[in-house]
């Protein structure tokens, strides 16, 4: 039995004895060293190169190393009767929520106006209402969104979500599909996208939707790059009609250096840093998916492929 393995980030010895500690009959290969391909039963990877896991006969299941599973949907030749199982992890959603309530705080606090401020030598004061009064919206009340607005409550902000479905979150006001999207929005001066990436999320946060937020409102994306129509936002920026974004994710990445988000005064920009997953806990995930997908078990964290996620 073997398992294919694909990261961007070299640590092949290291996931090699950290998988083997799980599962000590498993054979780890790193890709593009497949050798036999009648051999790999699993694989664990992210954004492997399009038609791989296609050209592997025996594959039973694939593993995210990742809460995002879209990389896998992006590749045409995807087997999609596969299971799929992706990262929910307690570390994880806590380093979200970690991200989201500081940019939250520096929205809330007017610190991009400050930061400028201070370039052009002004002092001057705009003072912030109390947290209780500053009406915060998450798209997105999954395990990531529903840690963010839970750390957010524990603040004393007042926090919404949109899901689509509706979900059930204490001290969070709950807005659900697309009947009561615009009533959401609002109402959300401080807006966080933490949605998974499908078809239907994809150029969700365009002109027409920062139209529907109140003027003045903030934007923060931590989610997926693709769900940003970069353009609309700097012009709903210019415009004023949005006072200040912050992005951890972009369409290409890195950014490049060209792209004139880099330089744009209300834009504060993080190199796709928000949340990681821990690897010794991704690779013990991993080992019991493994026993779980040879027990003919339904995996921990088993993606719907018809949802996306």
């Amino acid at each position: 039995m073997a398992l294919l393995f694909h990261s961007k980030i070299k640590r092949d010895d290291w996931w090699r004895a950290e998988l083997k500690k799980h599962v000590p009959d498993l054979e780890v290969r790193f890709y593009p060293d497949i050798g036999n391909p009648d051999d790999i039963e699993f694989a664990l990877c992210f954004a492997m190169p399009h038609g791989v896991l296609a050209s592997l006969p025996n594959l039973k299941a694939v593993f995210s190393l990742g809460a995002g599973v879209d990389h896998f949907f992006e590749d045409p030749e995807f087997p999609r009767h596969l299971p799929i199982a992706r990262v929910i992890d307690e570390e994880l959603t806590d380093r979200m929520s970690e991200y989201v309530l500081q940019h939250v705080l520096n929205h809330h606090r007017y610190q991009h106006r400050y930061d400028q401020q201070q370039r052009e030598h002004i002092w001057k004061e705009k003072h912030a209402p109390a947290a209780r009064n500053r009406k915060v919206g998450i798209l997105g009340l999954g395990a990531l969104g529903t840690g963010a607005a839970l750390t957010l409550k524990m603040m004393n902000f007042d926090v919404a979500g949109w899901s689509r479905s509706k979900k059930e979150v204490k001290g969070v006001e709950s807005f659900a599909g697309p009947d009561e999207l615009d009533a959401f929005l609002a109402r959300t001066e401080i807006l966080i996208c933490l949605l998974p990436l499908t078809e239907e999320t994809t150029g969700v946060l365009s002109r027409d939707l920062f139209a529907k937020l109140p003027e003045g409102a903030a934007i923060i994306n931590p989610g997926r790059g693709p769900q940003l129509v970069e353009q609309d936002l700097v012009d709903a920026l210019d415009s004023g009609h949005l006072s200040a974004a912050t992005l951890d994710v972009f369409h290409t990445e890195p950014l490049p250096k060209e792209n004139p988000l880099w330089a744009h005064p209300k834009v504060r920009i993080t190199p796709h840093v928000a949340s990681i997953a821990a690897p010794d806990r991704v690779a013990a995930l991993a080992a019991e998916n493994i026993l779980r997908a040879r027990s003919g078990e339904i995996l921990l964290n088993q993606v719907d492929p018809d949802k996306g996620y």
